[in-house]
């Protein structure tokens, strides 16, 4: 029998739960430039944890953060184009976002490196940060 334990992780009874995975350094670079080297940042965070707690919609976001709907949506479709989040039910009207399985995995990982780390001064990336897909690149 199988038990279902948070998200879309499930246990076998009787089974140790999984130990999180390490993140591979190329996303770590990324949620590190995403979470911490960007005036965004901070909000994306947010979201983050917040998503970690239960699927949301944009608007249940932008209400439960104090936060206006279109920057959740921007904030949302960066961490969707860059794997942080997904749509389990595709691109219906108002689908819920989750963490990514992978992002999900390895989330204490994040938040633990998020905490450590200060923030760099904004501006240009520094050399060697990887590239950011924004909205409207190929």
């Amino acid at each position: 029998m199988r038990e279902r334990g948070r998200g879309s992780r499930s246990l076998d009874k009787g089974s140790a739960p999984r130990a999180p995975r390490m993140m591979s350094p190329g996303f770590r670079s990324l949620m590190w430039y995403l979470l911490c080297g960007t005036r965004g940042g901070p909000n994306r965070l947010r979201i983050l944890k917040e998503l970690e707690r239960s699927p949301a919609n944009a608007h249940q976001l932008a209400s439960s953060l104090a936060l206006d709907y279109r920057t959740v949506r921007h904030h949302l479709r960066l961490l969707e184009r860059n794997g942080a989040v997904a749509r389990p039910v595709g691109d219906a009207y108002a689908a819920p976002y989750e963490l990514s399985p992978y992002l999900a995995n390895c989330f204490p990982e994040v938040e633990a490196f998020v905490s450590v780390r200060p923030r760099t001064s904004v501006g240009l990336p520094r050399r060697g940060a990887p590239r950011l897909v924004r909205e409207g690149a190929r």
